[in-house]
C-alpha cells in the first residue's frame, strides 16, 4: 500500500550531505547586513583561520574545543556556523550558554533567528510557530539557549552539543548550584560523541578560558608564511614597526595618528617589510600548528605535536590576523594604551587575546616603598609641573596626600599626614609653600576633598576656596569617564559643582603605575625614606571577583581585612582625580634649565612674578 509522506517527514529522512562545517557554511550560510561587515553569502576564505576550528565538529575523536580569542575575529560566527550545520546535517539536541539570560534572549532575537530565516536550508527546518525565545524548535531537534546566571536554564536536559560563549563573563556559581560550566557539561556526559565548545576573550590568567586553554592536550596557533622568504611564523605585536623618528613625537595622539598611517610588519626571519596587502594571501596559506606558552617569559613558542590523537584541542589567535584590522591600527591602539595601564588591560585582552597579569591586583607594601625617588619629604621635584592634593574626611579627623605631576602622568609623593581640624587642613592645602629643588616656592594647584563624611562641612570649606578645593564623591557604579560633574541644586550650597569619581578606575590606575620602575615615564613614586605607614594604607585593598546586580562577575577593589586602614589610598584616588581635572595628560616636557639657576628677584612694584610656567605659583 502506498504511503503518502508529508514534506516534513520526507525531509526528516533526508540523508546528510558529505560536507564539513566550513563547506556547509560556504554553501548555505547567509550573513545579515545588520551584524556583519560582509553581508551576503558566507565565505570561509575571508577568515581562513576559522576553517579548522569549525571542522573540529567533523572529527569524531575530538570531544572538547577551546577558542581563546580577541574581539572581532569572527569567533561568534564560528559557532553559529556549527549550530547551522547541526540543524541541517546532524540533528542533535544542542545547548548554548551565554553569560546572562538577557544576552541569550538578545542573541535569539537579533542573531540566531535572523540567521535561520536568511538561509533556505535552515528556514525549511525552523519551526518558528512551535518555538519559544530560549527554546527554538527544528525538524529532528531543538536548540536551547541558557544564561550562566540561571541554574534553572541549565537544568536537567540531555544535550549532545554544549557551546559556552564568553566564559570569562560567567559568574562563579549559578544561583546556589555549582559553577555554570560544570552544570552545562553535565548535560552531555552520557553521549559518547559529545562535543563541548568554549570560547571567550580572556580577562585574567586565572580566568576560565585561559585555564581551559592551558589544560588542553594540544594548543595551536596560526602560522602564516612570509610573502618574501616563505618562513612560517605567528603574527606578533613586537614585529609591527614604524619610523624611528616618530619616537620623538611627544603628543601621543599625534604619534598614534602617524603610526597608524606608516606602520608595517617586519618578517622575523628575513627582516623584509610585509604590508597589509600581503595579509590576505598569508592567511589563505596559513595553518594551525602546535604551540606552547612559557609562563615565566610570557611568550609563545612552537611546540611538537603530542603523540596520539588529542581529545581536547585549544586555539589561540590575536587581532593582528583580522582581515578588518591593519597593522597600523594595531600599532596605533598600542600607542594609545601603553602608557595608561587602565587602557592597557583592554588592549591585551581584546586585541592580543591574552590575559592581563595584574601584578598589583594584590598590592604589596614593599613594592610601594621600592618606588622611592631621591627627593626629600616636603620637597617638589623640579620635573613636577602641577601639584594636587587629595583629602579623605573621617568623623573626627582628616587624612591628606600632596603629589606632584609631570609629563606622561609621572608623579611624586610630596607629603601626607593626618589633621584634626579644618584650620589645620587650610594650613596644609592653602597656606603652605612647598619648595622645589631650586628653592622656588610652590603651592597646591587643586585639591579634591571626599564628601563621604561631614558633607556640609566639606561644601563650606570648598566654597571658601573656590578654584582650589573641589568636593568629590565616589560613584556607586562604573562610569564612562574617570569622573563626571553634577551641580548641587538645593540648600545654601546651590550651584556648587560636585565631582562624581570612578574610584575603581583610579585604583586600577595606581595599581598599574606601580608596575613601572622609579624614574620611568608614567611611574608613581614616593619620597626618600617614606614611612611604611603610607605603603600599608596604599596596599590595604585588593581586587576580587563579585557578582553584580545582573549576575555578572566583575572585578572590584575591597579591603584585605576588616581592620585595614585605607585612608591614604582614598586620598591618592582624590589626588589622581585632581590631576585629571587639571589636564595632567596634556603636560609636555619643559626645556632643561641649568641647575644653578635661581629664581629672579622681584622688582619693586612687581606683584605678579613674570614666568611662563604660571601653574608653579
Amino acid at each position: 500500500m502506498a504511503v503518502n509522506w508529508s514534506e516534513k517527514e520526507i525531509l526528516a529522512w533526508k540523508p546528510p550531505e558529505k560536507l564539513t562545517v566550513s563547506e556547509w557554511a560556504d554553501k548555505y550560510r547567509v550573513m545579515d547586513q545588520q551584524t556583519s561587515p560582509l553581508p551576503g553569502p558566507w565565505k570561509t576564505a575571508n577568515t581562513p583561520y576559522l576553517r579548522e576550528i569549525m571542522d573540529t565538529f567533523n572529527d569524531p575523536y575530538i570531544q572538547e574545543v577551546v577558542f581563546c580569542k580577541p574581539t572581532q575575529v569572527g569567533g561568534t560566527e564560528t559557532f553559529n556556523n556549527i549550530i547551522g550545520y547541526i540543524i541541517d546535517q546532524d540533528q542533535s539536541p544542542t545547548l548554548v550558554v551565554y553569560p546572562t539570560l538577557e544576552m541569550a534572549e538578545y542573541t535569539s532575537d537579533k542573531r540566531l533567528q535572523p540567521m535561520f530565516r536568511l538561509s533556505p536550508a535552515l528556514a525549511e527546518r525552523f519551526q518558528e510557530d512551535r518555538s519559544k525565545r530560549l527554546e527554538l524548535q527544528f525538524i529532528g531537534m531543538y536548540l536551547a539557549l541558557a544564561g550562566a546566571n540561571s541554574a534553572a536554564s541549565l537544568a536537567t536536559r540531555p544535550m549532545r552539543v554544549v557551546i559556552f560563549d564568553e566564559t570569562d563573563k560567567y559568574p562563579p556559581y549559578s544561583g546556589k548550584e555549582a559553577d555554570p560550566i560544570s552544570l552545562g557539561a553535565e548535560r552531555a556526559k552520557n553521549f559518547y560523541n559529545r562535543k563541548i565548545y568554549k570560547a571567550s576573550t580572556p580577562t585574567l590568567a586565572t580566568g576560565q578560558i585561559w585555564t581551559s586553554l592551558m589544560a588542553c592536550d594540544v594548543i595551536k596557533q596560526y602560522f602564516v608564511p612570509c610573502p618574501h622568504c616563505g618562513s612560517y611564523q605567528t603574527l606578533k605585536l613586537a614585529q609591527i614597526k614604524w619610523p624611528k623618528e616618530l619616537e620623538e613625537v611627544q603628543d601621543y595622539k599625534e604619534k598614534s595618528r602617524k603610526v597608524k598611517e606608516l606602520a608595517w610588519y617586519e618578517c622575523e626571519n628575513c627582516k623584509m617589510i610585509i604590508e597589509d596587502r600581503h595579509k590576505r594571501q598569508m592567511l589563505l596559506t596559513g595553518e594551525w600548528r602546535p604551540a606552547a606558552f612559557d609562563e615565566k617569559e610570557g611568550k609563545w613558542h612552537p611546540a611538537e605535536m603530542p603523540e596520539g590523537k588529542a581529545r581536547k584541542v585549544g586555539y589561540h589567535i590575536n587581532s593582528i590576523y583580522s582581515p578588518w584590522v591593519t597593522f597600523g591600527e594595531v600599532a596605533s591602539q598600542f600607542i594609545e594604551s601603553k602608557d595608561f595601564p587602565e587602557k592597557l588591560q583592554n588592549f591585551i585582552n581584546s586585541w592580543l587575546g591574552e590575559p592581563w597579569r595584574e601584578k598589583a591586583a594584590t598590592m604589596n607594601s614593599d613594592v610601594v616603598l621600592k618606588k622611592a625617588w631621591n627627593h626629600e619629604r616636603g620637597v617638589v621635584p623640579n620635573e613636577a609641573q602641577i601639584i594636587t592634593a587629595g583629602v579623605d574626611v573621617q568623623k573626627d579627623h582628616m587624612w591628606y596626600t600632596v603629589r606632584g605631576w609631570g609629563p606622561k602622568l609621572t608623579s611624586w609623593l610630596i607629603e601626607y599626614g593626618r589633621v584634626e581640624t579644618w584650620e589645620e587642613l587650610e594650613e596644609v592645602i592653602i597656606n603652605r609653600r612647598y619648595p622645589d629643588e631650586w628653592g622656588r616656592e610652590r603651592i597646591v594647584n587643586l585639591a579634591v576633598i571626599d564628601t563621604g563624611f561631614r558633607t556640609d562641612e566639606v561644601y563650606d570649606f570648598c566654597a571658601l576656596f573656590p578654584g582650589v578645593c573641589l568636593p568629590g564623591k565616589g560613584s556607586s557604579k562604573k562610569l564612562n569617564a574617570p569622573y563626571t560633574v553634577s551641580t548641587i541644586e538645593k540648600g545654601i550650597h546651590q550651584g556648587l559643582k560636585l565631582y562624581i569619581i570612578d574610584t575603581e578606575y583610579f585604583k586600577d590606575f595606581i595599581a598599574g603605575r606601580l608596575n613601572k620602575n622609579p624614574g620611568e615615564p608614567g611611574s608613581w613614586m614616593v619620597f626618600k625614606d617614606c614611612p611604611r605607614e603610607f605603603a600599608e594604607h596604599i596596599t590595604a585593598e585588593h581586587k576580587v571577583g563579585e557578582k553584580d546586580k545582573k549576575g555578572r562577575i566583575v572585578q572590584v577593589w575591597r579591603p584585605i581585612g576588616s581592620h585595614a586602614q585605607n585612608h591614604l589610598l582614598d586620598c591618592s584616588v582624590m589626588d589622581a582625580c585632581a590631576a585629571e581635572i587639571c589636564g595632567v595628560r596634556y603636560l609636555r616636557p619643559e626645556q632643561p634649565k641649568p641647575k644653578e639657576e635661581k629664581p629672579k628677584e622681584k622688582k619693586p612694584g612687581q606683584w605678579i612674578q613674570q614666568q611662563n610656567d604660571w601653574l608653579k605659583r
